[in-house]
């Protein structure tokens, strides 16, 4: 193993936003398997290629729809620092039920919008922050529901916005660095995920149908751009 990458800390958040709708019934056990064992396999890849993970955390960021039933349309965790907390990260994926969701369109871009907002790592020598969302649905303009009381302060009033957010260009608004950001896209092409797609950097998207999962491949996949990027 090379030494200069023993001596480098690697420092690896990754947030679930998962689509918990009923319409997700038939893939949700597979995303949620995927999930469980993601942190698995991030880390196995990463030691093939002589790196070591010094921390990593996982959070989960479950969402429905908040103008079909705002008291249910978010669930989220906090990170949980793996692998000491593996028992309550996979305590929290095993609760989650598919469920609810009314019309096709959900709420995905508020889910992401709470995602970008998390209290990221900022220290070791160097950091990766993954949002990986999953979907079989489009999504609502932002501030559909808005009038709800658990609508999220974090969501802001258009994609472009969003994309602020995001930190294109390297705005103010940038809730996220630049260099240690990847958003995973498994969502349908449809808007808004394929504009997302492709105007947004350091996105890897990879194009769902409605009734299937991840495969096999797109797992490794997905698992190796992350850990090649590093």
């Amino acid at each position: 193993m090379d030494a200069n990458s023993i001596s480098l800390k690697y420092a690896v958040d990754i947030v679930f936003c998962i689509d918990v709708t009923g319409s997700m019934y038939p893939v949700l056990d597979q995303v949620k398997e995927g999930a469980l064992t993601f942190h698995k396999r991030l880390e196995d890849s990463m030691a093939a290629k002589d790196k070591a993970i010094s921390k990593l955390r996982l959070r989960v960021v479950a969402y429905r729809d908040f103008a079909d039933k705002p008291s249910n349309a978010l669930e989220q965790s906090a990170f949980f620092t793996m692998p000491g907390q593996a028992g309550e990260f996979e305590s929290f994926v095993s609760r989650l039920r598919a469920g609810d969701g009314g019309d096709e369109p959900e709420s995905g871009l508020e889910a992401l919008a709470v995602a970008l907002h998390s209290d990221w790592e900022r220290g070791l020598d160097r950091r990766r922050h993954i949002v990986a969302l999953f979907t079989d649905a489009s999504a609502h303009p932002l501030g559909t529901g808005s009038s709800a009381a658990t609508y999220p302060q974090a969501a802001p009033a258009t994609i472009d916005d969003l994309l602020e957010v995001w930190g294109y260009g390297g705005g103010q608004s940038a809730a996220m660095e630049n260099a240690a950001k990847r958003l995973l896209l498994f969502a349908p092409d449809t808007t808004p995920w394929n504009e997302i797609a492709a105007d947004w950097n350091n996105t890897i998207y990879v194009p769902s149908r409605a009734g299937e999962g991840l495969s096999e491949i797109e797992f490794t996949e997905i698992i190796d751009a992350i850990s090649n990027s590093i």
